[in-house]
């Protein structure tokens, strides 16, 4: 992520839970070649790459946990969560931390872009295809001029039930 878009980013994350200031923005990276974006009011803050400590009896896509500054955070990676195929982390591999229901959530994603202004008139739905399972992820298809961004419902990349694992596991690793 470039020092501007690292600035744009450190700007809008700084900013008090005001929802008119965070309208219409969403935070976007890459993730196998294609652009994603998610609302900014959900993240918390972006960090590099670092130690991943696995935990027994996670589902796949759930790496492990972090510590971030005493904090244990457990965290997803974005691809396997996608059954996109796995890659090597790299210097520009990032952790983008969310809000999920009240849980910090740590999301692996390739590369960090910007943050960009979609409004809701630049906003169509997802998609439908036979099969949903892929697109319960998806809030809608957003278009930057000749652009596509695949926005994504952060509250859906976990299920109830995948929530109430984690939480369990948090409680355990900060016993």
């Amino acid at each position: 992520m470039s020092e501007n878009n690292t600035a744009a980013v450190e700007t809008v994350l700084g900013t008090e839970e005001n929802e008119d200031t965070q309208k219409d923005k969403y935070l976007t990276f890459h993730l196998a070649g294609e652009d994603y974006g998610i609302e900014i009011r959900y993240v918390i803050e972006i960090i590099g790459i670092q130690k991943i400590t696995e935990v027994p009896d996670m589902p796949p896509f759930i790496r492990g946990v972090i510590n971030l500054r005493g904090k244990v955070i457990p965290v997803m990676d974005v691809r396997a969560r996608f059954s996109i195929e796995d890659r090597a982390y790299d210097d520009r591999t990032c952790i983008i931390v969310v809000n999920i229901e009240g849980t910090e959530v740590g999301l692996v994603v390739d590369e960090v872009s910007e943050v960009a202004d979609i409004p809701e008139k630049n906003v169509e739905p997802p998609p439908r295809t036979g099969k949903s399972t892929g697109s319960r992820y998806i809030q809608g298809m957003g278009k930057i001029g000749e652009e596509v961004k695949i926005l994504l419902d952060v509250q859906k990349l976990l299920f109830d039930e995948e929530m109430q694992q984690l939480m369990g596991t948090i409680a355990d690793e900060q016993e």
